[in-house]
């Protein structure tokens, strides 16, 4: 399975576990064929340290089915099932401990690593499709990039519970890379907690922004609410066939709900059995308000997957 495990930190970008050249292993990467994913990961991972190392656990390989709550993005994301267009997966790690604050610093600086690699990527490989998936603050570090890269350096990102403002959404999205590429933005309700954490710890960029969950206007970006029952029912029009929510709160639904990183997989490798314009269409204009599904009734409460009591 063609798999590119890099690390940015402070000393730049790093191959993860090895002394070799993140740059050569860069060139030689580029060389398959088939489409580049790229996923980044949130706040409270550190690939440097093992207990919460994102290449250990949510982006380890591993033939066996999910287990301790942990979901393998490389295996629902169609990797190493041997099929020789399956493409390259970059697992790219970032030192995101520490408290809320020296993230966002470490995201933003991580963010123009992720744009040099992006940008050797599609230098080397232009023939082939760039696609990024984040899940919390790595949304930031997709918006960090996107400043920088040129236009048609990426076709596709799906942030899922981005830890961002609207503001700042929007307008990596009009820059050159940007405004060539679309947005999937996953919502939650479930979710409603960390983004009203989030807006209080974090200054916004703007009087009354809010976080991207509330949605965002933009031609080329959709929001998809997943704890939203008409939503998943359209869904599988475009095959997507996700369990319902079973928690009123959780900030890793975006990727442990049944079914819903198998509809990411699709949205990436065949972005034209999903169109975004054909989304927009049939989806809910607008999401429901914050804190809807907290004082929803009735009460669903359910223990939150141990291996994520410790990492997002």
């Amino acid at each position: 399975m063609p798999i590119l495990r890099l690390n940015a930190g402070p000393e730049g970008l790093r191959l993860h576990g090895s002394p070799a050249s993140a740059r050569s292993a860069l060139a030689t990467a580029a060389c398959g064929t088939g489409p580049i994913i790229i996923m980044v990961h949130g706040f409270k991972y550190d690939p440097d340290t093992v207990r919460f190392s994102p290449h250990t656990s949510i982006f380890a390989h591993a033939k066996h089915p999910d287990r301790d709550g942990d979901v393998q993005w490389l295996r629902h994301l169609g990797f190493g099932a041997g099929n020789p267009d399956e493409g390259l997966a970059v697992a790219f790690g970032w030192r995101a401990r520490g408290n809320l604050w020296r993230a966002v610093r470490s995201a933003h600086a991580a963010g123009r690593h992720l744009a040099e690699v992006i940008a050797d990527l599609h230098r080397r490989a232009a023939q082939r499709p760039i696609h990024v998936i984040t899940h919390s603050m790595g949304s930031e570090i997709i918006f960090e990039a996107l400043q920088t890269l040129p236009a048609h350096s990426v076709q596709r990102i799906i942030t899922l519970t981005g830890a961002s403002y609207a503001s700042r959404a929007q307008q990596a999205m009009t820059t050159a890379a940007g405004h060539t590429a679309e947005l999937i933005n996953i919502t939650s309700r479930e979710n409603d907690l960390f983004d009203f954490a989030f807006e209080r710890l974090i200054p916004a960029p703007h009087p009354k922004d809010r976080a991207m969950s509330a949605g965002l206007t933009l031609s080329n970006a959709v929001t998809v609410q997943l704890d939203c029952l008409r939503t998943l029912s359209l869904l599988t029009g475009f095959g997507g066939h996700i369990a319902p929510p079973q928690r009123r709160v959780c900030h890793w639904s975006g990727y442990t709900r049944p079914g819903v990183m198998r509809f990411y997989a699709h949205a990436l490798r065949r972005p034209d059995a999903v169109p975004l314009e054909a989304l927009r269409l049939v989806l809910p204009a607008t999401t429901a308000p914050r804190w809807s599904r907290i004082f929803a009734r009735p009460t669903l409460s359910l223990p939150l997957p141990s291996a994520h009591k410790t990492a997002s």
